[in-house]
């Protein structure tokens, strides 16, 4: 069997579009709305090409302030949209969803990284980047979702308290979800990758098992995090 990285033509990849404008027709069908997904695949097209340039530059320069800097970026961008469901306290809460995910992600990223992998050197950016962007990207997840439940239950007359942990566990919909379905249901993007590029199956295993605890701490924790810091938010 041959293995390795299997290279997409451009071609082959235009071809895994399709499907999703026939969402799009259906959407604009049933909806009237469909801009918004035509200018988030293109926003998602164009990020991911500037993204793939800027990798290599990172991964060439290989200098720790660089990632340092990626990933200041990459937290703050992630606190800034996890608050879209709550657009009109954005400014109110941003220091706080900053705070949240930078705190919970640091943790995470020192045990998955200098413990758990022991990266050398410890800032590599090959291994420091990509499992930041996931444990940022779960963070932001939750937050968003535990935001606008939160708020939704404040308004409808719930105490804090209440309020808190029905919005924790909203938050955490998507990564129990995502435990309860995996091997049965889905094969993880980490682990699919790893076994298309003929790395044994019980070798990927591990690797999805430590991801998906440290998405799950990274979206418990920053969720958490955030929760507490609301406790004495006043709002209208």
């Amino acid at each position: 069997m041959k293995h390795g990285v299997i290279l997409i033509p451009v071609l082959n990849l235009s071809i895994s579009l399709i499907p999703c404008f026939f969402v799009i027709f259906f959407l604009f069908k049933w909806t009237k709305e469909f801009s918004n997904y035509i200018y988030a695949f293109i926003r998602m097209i164009g990020q991911l090409l500037i993204i793939g340039y800027i990798l290599v530059f990172i991964f060439k320069a290989e200098r720790w302030w660089i990632v340092i800097l990626t990933l200041s970026f990459m937290s703050f961008t992630a606190s800034w949209i996890s608050l879209r469901p709550v657009k009109n306290l954005r400014k109110h809460l941003y220091f706080r969803s900053v705070f949240s995910i930078i705190t919970a992600g640091a943790v995470i990223i020192f045990i998955v990284t200098q413990v758990v992998l022991n990266i050398k050197p410890w800032f590599s950016p090959q291994e420091m980047i990509p499992l930041a962007g996931m444990i940022f990207s779960s963070s932001m997840n939750s937050i968003s979702l535990a935001s606008e439940r939160f708020f939704s239950e404040i308004k409808k007359g719930n105490d804090y308290q209440t309020s808190r942990g029905i919005a924790l566990k909203t938050g955490l919909i998507p990564i129990t979800n995502t435990l309860f379905a995996v091997g049965l249901v889905s094969i993880p993007g980490i682990m699919t990758g790893q076994v298309l590029s003929g790395v044994s199956p019980l070798i990927a295993v591990r690797y999805q098992i430590m991801v998906l605890a440290m998405i799950f701490s990274a979206s418990g924790l920053s969720t958490i995090i955030y929760l507490i810091l609301l406790k004495n938010f006043k709002h209208d």
